[in-house]
């Protein structure tokens, strides 16, 4: 138990990093697609 404080606090760096990561993902895309046009988006 001396070191649960630096893995639980490793888990959640992880955590934050990856949500964050995610999120700028999901909003680069919805800004991107803002300026493609209907032929550049074969998935529409």
């Amino acid at each position: 138990m001396d070191h649960a404080a630096f893995i639980l606090g490793s888990w959640i760096g992880t955590a934050v990093a990856v949500i964050a990561y995610a999120a700028w993902v999901l909003r680069r895309g919805r800004a991107l697609s803002k300026h493609a046009s209907t032929e550049e988006k074969p998935w529409t």
